[in-house]
């Protein structure tokens, strides 16, 4: 029985690229820092590369690595700008709000709210709960993404998504 061929690395770009961007863009909500925390995690993969050996889980692989940068450029977010939380100000959603009905100011609202609970989450909660509500990815692909079991990444994800419902339950009385 012949070993499995080793994609090459631009095959890999192109299978996932786009893939991971969206990953990127939900973790930081900013369009530039994906771009850049893309790049970032392609040229790490990149040179780490050559040293994979055996079968590997290239999608979980570079997930985990995409996953880092994330981290990594949220932290420099912090100490750059504090503990400000990037929601449009009130003039630029007075602008998109104009010509939308109350539903629709409710429903921008609503958004607003759920982006913020997200965001309030352990990073390990935030980060399970998009590869798997938005991703797509299996339990096991996560826990690989994460190095973590499936079980944790289970957990990770319930436990986000009860302090989701906890927290904007107590937003909607309050």
């Amino acid at each position: 029985m012949a070993a499995p061929t080793r994609p090459e690395f631009t095959e890999l770009v192109a299978r996932f690229g786009r893939e991971l961007y969206v990953f990127l863009w939900r973790m930081l909500s900013n369009e530039q820092d994906a771009e850049d925390c893309l790049q970032e995690a392609f040229l790490r993969a990149y040179r780490a590369y050559p040293r994979m050996q055996g079968e590997v889980n290239f999608r979980a692989w570079l997930y985990r690595i995409a996953g880092n940068t994330a981290r990594t450029q949220l932290k420099r977010r912090l100490r750059r700008d504090g503990r400000e939380i990037d929601l449009p100000d009130e003039e630029s959603a007075a602008s998109h709000r104009s010509g939308q009905a109350d539903d629709g100011l409710e429903l921008w609202d609503r958004l607003a709210a759920v982006r913020t609970a997200v965001r309030g989450l352990p990073f390990k909660q935030q980060q399970s709960l998009i590869l798997r509500k938005y991703q797509g990815l299996s339990y096991a692909e996560i826990g690989a993404a994460l190095d973590c079991s499936p079980e944790s990444a289970r957990a990770n994800v319930y436990q986000a998504l009860r302090r989701l419902r906890s927290e904007l339950a107590v937003e909607r009385q309050g």
